[in-house]
């Protein structure tokens, strides 16, 4: 059975590479456009995996972590964090908030497709 990720991130293009290049790795890909969104289809469908983007509307990325890390039926699932904000205080957030990865953009799609696959297929 194909792992399933959702992706959440406000900017079309970059939802598109991030798509491509983990379908192209395998994985089946569920889509949300902010941080609101991206929590309530973690809660629906119970993703392998999630991607959140820090700076998005409704809900920032911080503010669906900490959401998802605080239910008991979501707490499990792991979070890779995406953000152009590349500073020292932010990483730290994402790590203390418990996040899995924390990769800055622009971002290598081969780099997360590595990373997803390492996260989801331990050796």
């Amino acid at each position: 059975m194909k792992k399933r990720i959702l992706i959440a991130d406000d900017e079309p293009h970059i939802l598109r590479v991030t798509e491509l290049s983990l379908k192209k790795g395998g994985f089946e890909i569920l889509l949300a456009r902010d941080g609101k969104q991206a929590v309530e289809l973690t809660v629906a469908e119970k993703p392998d995996l999630v991607v959140l983007d820090v700076m998005m509307p409704e809900m920032d990325g911080f503010e669906a972590l900490r959401e998802l890390k605080s239910r008991p039926d979501t707490a499990h699932i792991p979070v890779i964090i995406l953000t152009s904000r590349g500073q020292r205080i932010v990483r730290e957030e994402a790590e203390t908030s418990g996040a899995v990865l924390y990769l800055t953009k622009p971002f290598s799609p081969s780099e997360l497709l590595s990373e997803a696959r390492r996260i989801l297929e331990p050796t």
